[in-house]
């Protein structure tokens, strides 16, 4: 939309000539004093320009029986976890009243570098809703993973400036921080005094002192509410977190108060559109922490207007003149269900979206691995004690567990009646080939196996399995399709969903991979899988930022060491 003149604002504003639009006789919640109050809001090309009277308008909306909010601030989203591009995305969240999201596209970013950081920047100036984003802090997020790129501070400091870019993305090496690595330290230094994104689960002390006194400002890490009233009371804005994999606000929400809202906010971090379907994205957040008990007040504030200060994002946030006219129309607080989206004034409608330039996906024919067999997921050595991962329901956090399993015939293999299951990543970049194999409890799996190129935040190929053969042919056919999910079974593809952009994204509609999505699961649960998410669950099992156990192409990772142990 072409910015209006400031005389056409003051004209408007004033009552003097008609508004360019006007939302009629809707409620307003005022974020400032916590009232609802009857009132027109007229607009003038992107901005408010009137609320606290009645308004005459070139077009008028009808508003009566609805409630007008500020548009939500995602604060902390990777839009590729969503699984489709930034355009599908924006079809499937704006319409739910997502006005604003502050994207990290570090998954691309890990596959083709700063290819995949360029293609958000450029989709981000087509999309409807406002998508801003964090240049990528941790590409690979430590050195104990292969990745498909490598970014330092130099090849990040010439986007620094760019208008969708907003600062340095999650930190998620926060030992390299602790630790003064010279890589680290180089983007620290190059963004210092601007907006730096924090990720430092369970960190605490003067450890989590030093963290932030390296210019660090939010985090969306916090799993209980100790954990973030400590990040709180250090300055440090915590970003509530309520993905399809990570569930932290039936947590967090007793600190979500009118005391402590000017420094919360909202986030998702991961979510895929058969959730958001489902349940829906931060309409669904809304709903939930307002039927937990929290007051209406502090949940929409954490939603828009405090998201707007923790980031810098001085011209939205409230429903007041001369702010950014993004505006949610609902049926009520406690229902959040938008029956009106309006992003930078412009109504979030299939005609809005079809106006849109696409822009040409990236990294096609990204997945490289050689071919597999059944034998290269066999797990040698002598020890008895094994190392096994041991899965949280609904938290990227695992524990670090041990149990006995003893080799045969040099081999140490599933244990079903134990719920060990042998996990394997394989490099897929055509890097070096590396595979690496483990074992997990807490899939449930009796049979089969599961495979994924979303495998965070390198995104080689995981697979999980009770069958070596299954496994090998789970692995095979992500390369045939350039990645994505499939489940198998007796040498038979039950399910698959083709994510051919990075082997991240589909280029499929949102409702096509919906659709899939509830196939897939359909599959994992005929292996007898009992998570809710297998797939993600599985992806987040080879990030090694995040405590306790993990596994990525070049072995197991103890977290608290911070090294490889097989």
């Amino acid at each position: 939309m072409t910015r209006p003149a400031l005389s056409d604002l003051i004209d408007q504003g004033r009552g003097l000539t008609p508004a360019d639009l006007v939302l009629k006789g809707g409620r307003m919640f005022d974020l400032v004093t916590g009232e609802l109050v009857e009132t027109d809001v007229a607009i003038c090309g992107d901005t408010i320009v009137g609320t606290f009277g009645t308004y005459e308008g070139r077009s008028e909306i009808d508003c009566r029986g609805k409630v007008l909010v500020p548009g939500f601030i995602d604060t902390h989203l990777h839009i590729e976890s969503s699984l489709v591009t930034p355009f599908e995305f924006d079809r499937c969240v704006t319409p739910r009243g997502i006005t604003t999201a502050i994207c990290d596209p570090h998954e691309i970013a890990n596959v083709c570098g700063l290819t995949g950081i360029r293609y958000f920047l450029e989709s981000a100036a087509e999309t409807v809703l406002d998508l801003r984003v964090q240049l990528s802090s941790c590409v690979p997020s430590t050195h104990m993973e292969t990745a498909g790129a490598r970014l330092e501070a130099a090849d990040l400091v010439p986007l620094m400036d760019h208008p969708r870019t907003l600062g340095l993305a999650e930190f998620m090496n926060y030992p390299g921080v602790l630790m003064k690595d010279a890589g680290c330290l180089a983007k620290l230094e190059a963004f210092r005094g601007r907006h730096i994104d924090g990720h430092a689960p369970l960190l605490s002390g003067k450890d989590l002192n030093g963290y932030l006194a390296a210019g660090i400002r939010t985090e969306h890490e916090a799993t209980s509410a100790e954990e973030a009233l400590e990040k709180l009371r250090k300055g440090m804005r915590v970003l509530i977190r309520e993905g399809s994999v990570s569930k932290d606000l039936h947590a967090l929400y007793p600190i979500l108060t009118e005391r402590h809202s000017p420094y919360l906010c909202l986030c998702t971090d991961d979510r895929n559109p058969l959730d958001i379907a489902e349940h829906g994205h931060l309409d669904h957040m809304i709903r939930t922490a307002i039927a937990l008990g929290c007051s209406p007040l502090a949940v929409y504030r954490a939603a828009s207007l405090s998201a707007a200060e923790a980031f810098g994002l001085k011209d939205r946030g409230l429903i007041a003149p001369g702010k950014r006219a993004d505006i949610a129309v609902i049926d009520s607080l406690e229902g959040c269900h938008a029956a009106l989206v309006l992003a930078g004034g412009v109504v979030a409608d299939e005609a809005a979206f079809a106006k849109r330039r696409i822009v040409p996906p990236v990294a096609r024919g990204s997945v490289k691995s050689a071919a597999l067999k059944a034998e290269d997921f066999r797990t040698g050595g002598n020890r008895v004690e094994t190392p096994v991962i041991g899965i949280l329901p609904g938290k990227i956090i695992t524990e670090h567990l041990t149990y006995p399993i003893p080799p045969e015939n040099g081999d140490k293999r599933p244990d079903l009646s134990r719920d060990l299951v042998k996990i394997a990543v394989i490099e897929r970049h055509g890097v070096n080939g590396n595979r690496a194999t483990g074992f997990v409890k807490g899939f449930g799996l009796k049979r089969g196996a599961i495979g994924s190129t979303i495998c965070h935040d390198h995104h080689n190929i995981a697979v999980v399995g009770a069958d070596y053969a299954d496994m090998a042919l789970a692995a095979n056919r992500l390369v045939e399709i350039e990645g994505g999910f499939v489940v198998v079974e007796g040498g038979r593809v039950l399910a698959e969903l083709p994510l051919p952009v990075a082997g991240l994204m589909s280029l499929e509609p949102f409702e096509v991979v919906r659709d899939k999505l509830v196939a897939l699961r359909a599959a994992a649960r005929s292996l007898e899988v009992t998570l809710d998410e297998p797939f993600l669950q599985l992806a987040f099992l080879a990030l090694p930022v995040i405590p306790h156990l993990k596994i990525t192409d070049h072995g197991m990772v103890d977290v608290d060491r911070f090294e490889i142990i097989g």
